[in-house]
């Protein structure tokens, strides 16, 4: 495939498998990572890496609006005409194509376009979560991009942010937004308990321990979607909490394709399940709702006083 601009596909729940375009998905984690950064390091810190996620938009993915003094600035991966757009609150703006090339021209790229832009920005310049994490300036490896792949994937991305932004609705405490994690390369939603949790032992490639610990201060249950990787080549919804209540992996929960994976020590539940549903909406909130409430229930959370019935 070409990254020339294709027509949007009208399916809902669009294929997405993992093996088609791992390429382009191992590519766009490090362009989002460079993204993600700069995000990072212009934004003022928010609880548990909050303020470093990008958000699902009607076009691809977002940062959001961005300081950098009096000004504010937002970078966007648009996916229907397939290039990255970085605008400023004076009006000022350029576009980088998302097509065929290294991570290191993409990389000179972006930093070369803020400077234009008289917002130049220093990240810490190689990837994190990664096995090798190599320095972004140097990547030579990661060149692919399938324009129709990565709009199969903003696709899919666009139908889960509505069910956990509907599922994050009914929850009273303290939850976070529905947002793209970049390290990681998944959208996660999650909800907290407001006790303290043990600390987190770490253990994440390139992943610093302070950073973990503060992300996972207090008890949560969370849930989300990745689309694949070698250690499980397909996309994937995932549910789990910290600390893991025991018996949690002995809960009953929905749908039944939804299974306990004792490697990653979470439920899972495929994607193409979801997405051959008669109702994808059904099956999916039926996850989120009987992971979580296994969860809550297990480790004594106030569920009652934590839940709302919200608005459709």
């Amino acid at each position: 495939m070409t990254a020339t601009a294709s027509h949007p596909t009208t399916d809902r729940w669009p294929e997405l498998p993992f093996e088609d375009w791992k390429d382009t998905a191992a590519t766009l984690h490090m362009w989002t990572q460079i993204v993600g950064k700069i995000r990072m390091v212009q934004t003022p810190w928010i609880n548990h890496s909050w303020s470093v996620a990008l958000y699902v938009s009607p076009r691809g993915l977002t940062t959001s609006p961005i300081p950098h003094g009096d000004r504010r600035f937002q970078i966007d991966f648009d996916f229907l005409n397939h290039q990255l757009l970085i605008s400023s609150s004076d009006d000022k703006s350029r576009t980088i194509p998302l097509e065929p090339q290294t991570t290191a021209d993409f990389y000179a790229q972006v930093m070369g376009a803020l400077t234009q832009l008289e917002m130049p920005v220093e990240i810490y310049a190689q990837p994190n979560e990664v096995e090798e994490a190599i320095p972004f300036a140097e990547d030579e490896q990661h060149a692919s991009y399938d324009a129709e792949a990565a709009q199969r994937f903003w696709r899919a991305l666009l139908q889960v942010d509505r069910i956990f932004t509907k599922f994050r609705a009914g929850f009273l405490g303290k939850s976070s937004p529905s947002h793209f994690f970049w390290g990681s390369f998944d959208l996660a939603v999650t909800r907290f308990s407001g006790r303290t949790a043990p600390e987190h032992p770490g253990g994440y490639p390139n992943m610093p321990l302070d950073v973990m610990r503060e992300a996972y201060s207090h008890e949560v249950s969370s849930a989300g979607f990745w689309p694949g990787g070698e250690q499980m080549p397909f996309p994937i919804f995932y549910s789990y909490a910290y600390p893991t209540p025991e018996g949690f992996s002995e809960v009953e929960v929905k749908p039944e394709g939804a299974k306990w994976n004792p490697d990653l020590g979470e439920f899972v539940l495929p994607y193409d399940e979801v997405r051959r549903a008669t109702s994808p909406d059904q099956m999916l909130m039926e996850f989120l709702e009987t992971t979580y409430k296994g969860a809550a229930r297990l480790a004594d959370w106030d569920i009652q006083g934590l839940e709302q019935t919200f608005r459709q």
